[in-house]
C-alpha cells in the first residue's frame, strides 16, 4: 500500500470516528430531551391521520435503500468514466524526475 493511500485511509478513519462521536452526542441529547418532554407529550391530543403514515423506521429504510442504489450507480459511473478515458491517459505517462545528487 502506498504512503498516500495509507495516509488517506487513516484520515478517513479519523473522520468517521469524529462523525460517530458527534452522532452519539446527538443521540444522547435527543434521549435526554425525550425523557424531559415525555410528561408534557401525554397531554397533547393526537394528530388525526398519523396512523396512516409510514413509521420512522420504514422511512429510514426506504431512504437509505435509495441512497445505496445511488452510490452503487455513481461508483459504476466513475469506473466507466475512468475506463472511457483510459486510452487518452495511457497514451503518455509523465516521466519520473531523476534523483538529485
Amino acid at each position: 500500500m502506498s504512503n498516500v493511500t495509507e495516509l488517506t485511509r487513516k484520515g478517513q478513519e479519523q473522520f468517521l470516528e469524529a462523525v460517530r462521536e458527534s452522532q452519539q452526542a446527538v443521540v444522547d441529547a435527543v434521549g435526554a430531551w425525550s425523557q424531559t418532554v415525555q410528561g408534557f407529550a401525554s397531554t397533547v391530543p393526537a394528530v388525526p391521520g398519523t396512523d396512516q403514515l409510514p413509521s420512522a423506521e420504514e422511512v429510514i429504510d426506504n431512504t437509505f435503500d435509495l441512497v445505496e442504489k445511488l452510490v452503487a450507480g455513481q461508483r459504476e459511473f466513475a469506473r466507466d468514466l475512468v475506463a472511457a478515458a483510459a486510452p487518452a491517459t495511457a497514451a503518455k505517462k509523465p516521466a519520473k524526475p531523476a534523483a538529485q545528487k
